[in-house]
């Protein structure tokens, strides 16, 4: 024992030994585990690579980098902040004083901690929703061994504890480090000490509210009318987090008045608890009794939620175990309602049998398989979040939050959404599932297909792109006309907006499916996405083309002749992207087919024939 402790203090590590020595050893042991142990590193195993992001097993990684990235945001704003507790005369524009920030807006400041530990967490859990309960896997397959289902139980808890506290860590580790010599506290140990405990706290809250939510229903409602509501209840947590974090600048700019007025309403805004808990630790007695009062219902609130994720989890465990067992009952998909206008898209839009045939074949594969939609839950809810922040206006009158709307956040709402329905269905649509069935295309039309085969099924996926797009765009304005201004309800505002909805579904459609030349599900080869590579495109595109929709929504209602120039624009710059990616199309299909059993590399070498 005295050894290790000088070993320890030493940082020196054991003798080397000879080779003699070594084998004087004997055999090295693995470490001996229980089964319980093993069950964790599986259920571990299984969280990081799973269907939803990737059966192909290349997710680990991905997710990995997503755990470490989800660290940065709070420390790259904790080293923003040193110029502005650090300031001279001049910089930071507007401030004239040395000296640390006023006190709200040191308190803003320690509120976007509290908000982002909250939102990545309720993310992450919304995320991993399906893997916190049981699936056929180990139902038929670990209950043949000789395993007990109470330490399956205990396995699967323990695994979740694992990945709820290893996400909370990686969000939250970084930003402490930086933060006290960024902002130079008068108190070290009551700053880091309230940072710490208020993110933890509201991390923890977010991701135990989702669990519990999702236990509580599954236990009441059952397996079946669970799986019903899911997508929407997993869509709208989706987006009401990231609503939170991208109205952040307007919270903030609302925070004091709303705590200096003592209204109600902060008593059930949960942020605003652990930011209680954060400034009470910090500032000790002296701080505001709002916050001594919201530090208590925090505290409180996440005990509660706590407690109720635990008690209704082995009731859904047990529910969807049972139902697992006994299987689904068979439901048709067959909608009467719709063989209408399934035999109005026959006649037009998917007269040709190939065309027709893969429409169908995308909408039943889309229905079918939950790996896809969540795909589409997750850009819907990012998509009306952004909608959200754009629309809302929030201000403060005496006492009470007052919300407006905004008549340029709704224009732009409608690029808002046709960008995120065409993004998530691109998205889903080739998303590393399940392709081993793309042998039936093979053998009808081979691979890759001849030209007019080709053009024919990927006409199809762009057809159900652009309807569900449309679709959903109309939807979504005439939603907002309900809360529009007068100025967006004459005649030239409404049909600008209307030629830019329609604009927008079908040059997006075109743009996102520009270089795609497989049928959707089926999957190309192709090489692996570059996620940051992905983001930055985004980052880029995204602006520049709600720019663009808001700019010429106004152009076009100056006259009917700008309305006119407008849709031949559209319809030029639609038919020069149909050409180009008929020209990718051919180019494909003009490659040499492969053998079942060949690659694509190293066999081609990646070049074209």
């Amino acid at each position: 024992m005295a050894e290790a402790f000088q070993r320890l203090l030493t940082m020196s590590g054991p003798d080397a030994l000879s080779l003699n020595e070594q084998a004087a050893l004997g055999p090295v042991r693995a470490p001996e585990r229980c089964q319980v142990a093993h069950l964790v590193r599986l259920f571990l195993e299984r969280f990081f690579n799973h269907e939803t992001a990737s059966p192909d097993g290349d997710a680990k990684g991905r997710l990995i980098l997503i755990a470490l990235a989800t660290g940065l945001p709070p420390f790259m704003v904790s080293i923003y902040l040193w110029p502005v507790y650090h300031p001279f005369i001049g910089w930071p524009p507007g401030q004239h004083l040395a000296g640390p920030p006023p006190y709200w807006t040191q308190v803003n400041h320690h509120f976007f901690f509290v908000i982002y530990s909250f939102v990545a967490m309720g993310l992450v859990a919304v995320f991993e929703w399906d893997l916190f309960f049981p699936d056929l896997l180990d139902v038929f397959v670990l209950g043949s061994l000789p395993v007990s289902a109470r330490r399956v139980f205990l396995a699967r808890i323990g695994a979740i504890g694992v990945f709820i506290f290893g996400f909370l860590f990686d969000a939250n580790i970084l930003a402490p480090v930086v933060l006290p010599m960024a902002t130079d506290p008068p108190n070290l140990l009551r700053f880091v000490a309230g940072d710490v405990v208020a993110v933890v706290a509201g991390g923890l809250f977010a991701a135990a509210f989702v669990l519990a939510m999702q236990g509580v229903l599954l236990s009441l409602l059952g397996e079946r009318l669970f799986r019903r509501i899911s997508l929407a209840v997993q869509g709208g947590a989706v987006t009401a987090l990231v609503v939170l974090m991208l109205l952040f600048p307007v919270l903030s700019g609302v925070t004091p008045g709303l705590l200096q007025s003592g209204s109600g309403m902060v008593r059930w805004f949960p942020p605003f608890w652990f930011l209680g808990i954060d400034q009470r630790i910090l500032d000790g007695p002296a701080a505001l009794p709002i916050f001594g009062e919201l530090a208590r219902i925090g505290a409180a609130a996440t005990t509660i939620t706590a407690a109720a994720a635990l008690a209704s989890y082995p009731i859904a465990y047990l529910r969807r175990v049972r139902a697992l067992v006994e299987g689904a009952a068979a439901r048709s998909l067959r909608n009467p309602v719709g063989a209408p206008l399934n035999w109005l898209l026959h006649a037009t839009l998917v007269r040709p049998p190939v065309r027709r045939a893969v429409f169908h074949f995308i909408g039943q594969t889309l229905f079918r398989v939950p790996r896809y939609r969540i795909y589409l839950v997750l850009y819907g809810g990012v998509g009306l979040s952004v909608v959200a922040a754009s629309v809302l206006r929030f201000s403060i009158a005496g006492d009470h939050l007052r919300v407006g709307v905004s008549a340029d956040g709704i224009r732009v709402a409608i690029g808002i959404v046709a960008f995120w329905v065409i993004a998530g269905m691109r998205a889903a649509f080739d998303s590393p599932g399940n392709r081993q069935g793309n042998w039936a295309l093979r053998i009808v039309h081979g691979q890759p297909p001849n030209f007019d085969a080709a053009i024919e099924q990927l006409v199809a996926a762009k057809v159900w792109v652009a309807m569900c797009a449309a679709m959903v765009t109309l939807l979504a304005f005439g939603l907002l006309r309900l809360a529009a201004p007068p100025e967006l309800l004459s005649w030239s505002a409404t049909g600008s907006q209307l030629l830019v909805a329609a604009g927008m579904c079908l040059l997006l459609t075109d743009v996102f499916f520009l270089h795609v030349t497989a049928v959707p599900f089926t999957g190309g080869t192709r090489e692996p996405s570059n996620l940051a590579f992905t983001i930055l495109k985004y980052y880029t595109c995204f602006p520049a083309v709600m720019a663009a929709c808001v700019a010429s929504q106004f152009w076009i209602e100056r006259s009917g002749r700008n309305f006119g120039i407008a849709a031949a624009i559209i319809v030029v710059v639609h038919l020069w992207l149909r050409r180009r990616h008929s020209g990718a199309v051919r180019l494909h299909s003009k490659q040499i087919e492969l053998e079942e059993d060949e690659d694509e590399f190293p066999m081609r070498l990646g070049l074209k024939y």
